[in-house]
């Protein structure tokens, strides 16, 4: 019966993606300007062989309160006002998600995507899990799908694991799974960057260190949200950059890693610190507009960008500060 499920799921997630925009895409974006990004030593640098250091953000999951937001007047408004040159999209694997609805939250994703090419951003394509191991086929169906269509785009970088739970472990759950995946976009797409979430909400960064993936081009997801981690979490990703780990902050907060708390201004400066000084590229969580800290938006926020400070929550406010200034 499973592999039944899964072939009828498969056949319907396969629905093409929306397509591209038919302007020409911009060239006054970063990606003109550093090309194809690769992982050398600990860093990821572009086609001059310099680091690249990006700063942007992660929409919300594609199904809950974000879901208004996917679309490309917002990532049009993000280059412009915020100055992002990164955008991430969040295909939330849950049930009233991508595990129900593949199709319509597929076409959400595939508009951010599309969009951010055509703006010419680096854009990351987020397997938003926490349990992706247990569908190991459908991610593999899916960036098998998101290789082919989009492998020849320097914009593109494949997020193939967002936050394992802290149940899970690197050498038993982790990393079989980013095997596989890694297998199957590296046999359409050898170039693009994939990033590897790691253990314990992709913050275990020192462990998957000391027992890397064979594969070319990977960087390691590293997440914080900065009322809840402090020194300790930044020692841990030098443990591992010292080892020769490239990591990418593919989430962070300004707050408690529970979407909630004040806004820790003193913690996110310090984070601010250690990442330019380790040239570590990032996206803020996140864009939605939920009634907690973390949102960038409040409620009245327009669906389509354009947003003034009053339509932004002290979180939005210090984030946007801060990537503007990146």
């Amino acid at each position: 019966m499973k592999s039944i499920f899964i072939s009828l799921f498969t056949l319907l997630a396969l629905t093409a993606c929306s397509s591209p925009p038919s302007h020409p895409p911009a060239t006054d974006g970063p990606v003109s300007a550093h090309g194809q990004l690769r992982v050398q030593g600990n860093k990821i640098v572009g086609t001059n062989g310099q680091p690249v250091c990006l700063a942007g953000v992660s929409y919300g999951w594609s199904q809950w309160e974000a879901r208004r937001f996917y679309n490309a007047e917002v990532v049009d408004w993000l280059k412009q006002d915020w100055k992002c040159n990164i955008i991430r999209a969040a295909l939330g694997i849950r049930p009233e998600g991508y595990l129900g609805h593949p199709a319509a939250d597929k076409a959400r994703v595939c508009k951010v995507i599309d969009a951010a090419i055509a703006a010419d951003l680096y854009v990351i394509i987020d397997w938003h899990d926490h349990f992706a191991n247990e569908h190991t086929d459908l991610a593999v169906a899916f960036f098998q799908e998101m290789a082919r269509k989009y492998g020849n785009d320097p914009h593109v970088m494949y997020e193939i694991f967002n936050e394992p739970s802290k149940g899970l472990n690197w050498a038993g759950d982790v990393k079989p799974y980013a095997e596989k995946v890694i297998a199957a976009i590296r046999a359409i797409d050898p170039d693009n960057l994939i990033i590897v979430g790691t253990a314990n909400w992709s913050q275990d960064v020192d462990i998957a260190a000391a027992d890397p993936i064979k594969a070319d081009n990977i960087a390691y997801t590293l997440h914080f949200y900065a009322g809840t981690h402090k020194q300790y979490l930044r020692d841990k990703a030098v443990v591992a950059m010292n080892q020769g780990l490239a990591l990418f902050v593919t989430e962070w907060g300004t707050c408690n890693a529970d979407g909630a708390g004040a806004v820790d201004v003193e913690s996110t400066r310090e984070w601010m610190t250690f990442m330019r000084k380790w040239d570590l590229s990032h996206c803020n969580w996140g864009i939605y507009d939920k009634a907690e800290t973390a949102p960038i938006l409040l409620p009245r926020a327009s669906s389509h960008g354009g947003w003034t400070e009053k339509d932004l929550t002290p979180s939005g406010r210090l984030a946007r500060e801060w990537i503007r200034g990146w």
